[in-house]
């Protein structure tokens, strides 16, 4: 459990950093938009493996377990997204960034909305 969340932590650090550029809060920076862009697209692939049977608790909701295919689904479609800001941090260009942000951020809300613990 303290491994996934570890990972979504970090995760969510880089990715409030990318949101921050993206929304205007911070000054674009290229370079950093990469760098933190390219954390969130590799941590976005490590959490899963420690959603195995006996790691129930902590934030996961019970539907995890519940709804295995699902939850599956989410979590590539994450991984998927993640990528994107990563490649349009890239080009150096925020409109490209701005354009990519927001769908992975929909996804991260959309496995918030079923499986995190309420």
């Amino acid at each position: 459990m303290k491994y996934r969340q570890s990972a979504l932590f970090v995760m969510s650090q880089h990715f409030g950093r990318l949101g921050a550029m993206a929304n205007g809060r911070v000054p674009y920076d290229a370079a950093a938009a990469t760098e933190n862009a390219e954390v969130v697209a590799d941590m976005a692939k490590l959490p899963w493996a420690a959603f195995g049977a006996g790691t129930e608790g902590g934030k996961a909701g019970p539907e995890i377990w519940k709804e295995d295919a699902k939850f599956k689904e989410r979590q590539q479609k994450l991984i998927e997204e993640a990528g994107k800001p990563a490649s349009a941090a890239k080009a150096g260009n925020i409109d490209a960034l701005k354009a990519q942000f927001g769908p992975a951020a929909a996804s991260c809300k959309a496995c918030h909305d079923s499986f995190r613990a309420r």
